[in-house]
């Protein structure tokens, strides 16, 4: 698999003609915190709304207006300094790496995850874009694997060009024989 062992930072040109180890694109974290801020400003008008419109209904007391207005304050700001932070996080985190066996891919903050995937029990991968990812130029590139539990892994946060790389290399025939690297079709 892709070099994992290589310090944060370092990208890894593996000899077998893959990408290498590579951080998630930077842009995915000004467009993971516009994301984050977009819910949580949603979140507030609507829990905010609702909160408010119990308050003046039920002519509640000033403590009541005073209590909801602290614990508010304390879900909503810890939710907008998530929505900052923990895209960081996650960029600083994350690892993608492709060589001649096939992808690897390291997640996590608190519970890393290193999940290798060769290339034989690919079954097909998307490229998919919402609107911010298609605004900053980002994608998501979804890898279908042979087995039930974690058929699908989605690497969120790659540029588009990047996505369309690392799919057309997992996808890519082998020069020597001209067939597709995997299992063979049975007739």
């Amino acid at each position: 698999m892709a070099d994992l062992g290589s310090r944060p930072g370092e990208a890894a040109d593996p000899p077998g003609g893959g990408l290498g180890r590579q951080r998630l694109d930077p842009r995915s974290v000004i467009a993971g915190r516009l994301g984050g801020w977009l819910f949580t400003g949603v979140l507030l008008i609507v829990a905010g709304g609702g909160a408010l419109a119990t308050l003046i209904g039920t002519g509640a007391p000033l403590v009541s207006w005073l209590g909801t207005g602290a614990l508010g304050l304390l879900f909503f700001g810890g939710l907008a300094f998530a929505s900052h932070r923990g895209p960081r996080i996650r960029y600083e985190t994350t690892w993608v790496g492709l060589d001649a066996d096939g992808l690897a891919f390291e997640h996590g903050w608190l519970w890393r995850h290193q999940i290798s995937v060769p290339r034989s029990r690919i079954q097909h991968t998307d490229v998919t874009q919402g609107p911010l990812e298609r605004r900053f130029g980002l994608a998501t590139l979804v890898i279908y694997t042979a087995g039930t539990e974690h058929a699908s892994i989605p690497i969120e946060g790659l540029s588009h060009e990047t996505a369309l790389a690392v799919r057309d290399a997992l996808l890519a025939t082998d020069p020597g024989t001209g067939a597709t690297e995997g299992p063979a079709d049975a007739v």
